[in-house]
């Protein structure tokens, strides 16, 4: 999935729910957490703060990249990463690909 691209969403982008949520989550794997069928929530651990600096900002440059945007914590030692599309109060394909990337580069 990381090797998708995000595309341009609207509100009648179809988000996920039940089972299709379900399956998609599954796929993307990586301990991910589905809250409330709305966004998607990683912690990720580091040695310093550094470490978890230089990944905020690969994040951070692949949301550009992507035109999808995540909500990130820094703080020492920990980045978490909560990822749902604005435009349709929910989950999107999107989410899914931004998720993966965000793996990819850890």
């Amino acid at each position: 999935m990381d090797q998708k691209k995000c595309e341009p969403c609207s509100k009648n982008t179809p988000t996920f729910k039940g089972e299709a949520l379900r399956q998609l989550s599954r796929d993307l794997g990586g301990n991910w957490k589905v809250v409330d069928d709305h966004h998607l929530e990683k912690e990720y651990a580091f040695d310093d703060f550094k470490s978890a600096l230089d990944f905020t900002n690969r994040v951070g440059e692949i949301a550009e990249a992507e035109g999808h945007h995540p909500d990130i914590y820094l703080t020492w030692g920990k980045v978490s990463l909560k990822i749902w599309t604005h435009a349709v109060d929910g989950l999107s394909k999107n989410d899914f690909i931004l998720a993966a990337k965000a793996d990819a580069v850890r």
